[in-house]
């Protein structure tokens, strides 16, 4: 990333080691953002402060990217589904022996049904998720010729794949623009206002009105990002937050910033990050292989 990429990461660890200067500011008794009484945002304040908030996120995470290991669609296509119901590190660490033994989609949909669970077990709910692979590799052998689609409408007809699923392949794989709504994404856009919906197809089309498209691949990723690292779902680190003056629920974690810093994860926190095979301007350390965690 050069000179701009390194002076983004010096004050990435500046601001987790002061606990943000949002929060710093905060430390000495200065007020915490909150509403004018009586003067609800408007639609047009919203839209111009989510979109500050994502150019913040932009310069704190710069590096944000899937936090799948992939080399290829059909291979992030499947860690996508084996990601349901746990976590990225755990599919991670899964995928190299899976991969080993099933490359290609024609490989997996021949696969015996036990070894292949056995080999997903770690990721939990094997067996729905080995019935899901199966299918979607035999579909993707009998109906595409053994390649993964870059078609929403085409991706969303496989066994296991969703609306979810789908725009994270087209977004990552294939460059076309997708907002994914994960249960961190859908949390932080409604504790910014920028949405009510709870429904992840609603809350992806009022965010989609408010970004331009080629935003909504790295939105998501920020956002994400974010979610796991600093807006926690049961404790958020506002004291630790560089966007908290953004932020119309600033207060419901934990304000103070000592305590704050000791709520961020990955390397935020100093911490190994969820990919074994991070990307080269990644700042954390990679994650450990399967059994050594």
């Amino acid at each position: 990333m050069g000179e701009q990429g390194a002076s983004k990461r010096k004050n990435l660890k500046k601001s987790t080691e002061n606990g943000s200067g949002a929060a710093k500011s905060r430390s000495d008794g200065a007020a915490a953002p909150k509403e004018k009484p009586g003067r609800p945002e408007s639609h047009l304040a919203m839209v111009r402060r989510a979109r500050r908030i994502n150019r913040e996120l932009a310069e704190v995470y710069p590096y944000a990217h899937p936090e799948l290991d992939f080399r290829n669609p059909f291979e992030l296509l499947v860690a996508t589904v084996l990601s349901a119901q746990t976590t990225d590190l755990r599919v991670n660490q899964t995928t190299p022996a899976l991969f080993a033994a099933y490359p290609t989609p024609e490989d997996m949909a021949a696969a015996v049904p036990e070894k292949l669970e056995e080999i997903i077990r770690p990721t939990g709910f094997f067996r729905a998720k080995a019935r899901s692979l199966l299918g979607l590799s035999a579909a993707l052998r009998d109906d595409f010729g053994g390649e993964v689609p870059g078609r929403l409408a085409d991706l969303v007809k496989l066994p296991g794949v969703g609306r979810k699923t789908a725009n994270v392949v087209l977004g990552n794989a294939f460059g076309v623009p997708g907002i994914t709504v994960d249960t961190h994404f859908g949390r932080l856009v409604r504790r910014w206002k920028w949405t009510e919906q709870e429904d992840p197809e609603k809350v992806e089309a009022e965010v989609a009105a408010i970004f331009p498209r080629s935003e909504w691949t790295m939105l998501s990723h920020r956002v994400i990002f974010h979610g796991r690292r600093v807006c926690h779902a049961r404790k958020p680190a506002c004291g630790a937050c560089p966007i908290a003056p953004l932020c119309p629920s600033y207060g419901e974690g934990e304000t103070d910033p000592e305590k704050a810093r000791k709520l961020l994860k990955y390397e935020m926190g100093g911490k190994p990050g969820q990919r074994l095979s991070p990307p080269p301007d990644y700042p954390g350390s990679p994650a450990p292989p399967l059994g050594a965690d």
